[in-house]
């Protein structure tokens, strides 16, 4: 076996592995929160956040748009949920349910509401 035809799927899990880009992937799920959904949701530092998000969009895992002045993020391939999930299955793990809110009370959005 070619190691190389492997080094995709071991890029894959690195960029994923650390848990708070789980947890990204999680609260994102089949959804396409703004920023400041993620920071309401988890309430980290912004450029802690952001870290972690610039790495998976450099993986190609996720994706960003920008509507007006927020930035969305969505998955790349929806399937990787799926990959996620049958990893925590394998190790007898209950994901939690982090969805960010629709009815986000994070500054930016009650801004937007007024």
């Amino acid at each position: 076996m070619n190691i190389t035809s492997i080094a995709p799927i071991s890029e894959l899990f690195q960029a994923i592995g650390p848990a708070p880009r789980l947890q990204i992937l999680l609260a994102i799920g089949e959804e396409d929160p703004c920023v400041c959904h993620l920071e309401a949701a988890f309430h980290w530092r912004q450029a802690y956040l952001s870290q972690h998000l610039m790495a998976l969009r450099k993986a190609g895992i996720l994706v960003a748009s920008r509507q007006g002045r927020n930035i969305h993020y969505r998955l790349a391939d929806p399937r990787l949920l799926d990959l996620v999930r049958q990893a925590a299955t394998l190790q007898a793990v209950t994901l939690p349910e982090l969805a960010p809110s629709t009815g986000c009370t994070c500054p930016n959005c009650r801004k937007e509401k007024e």
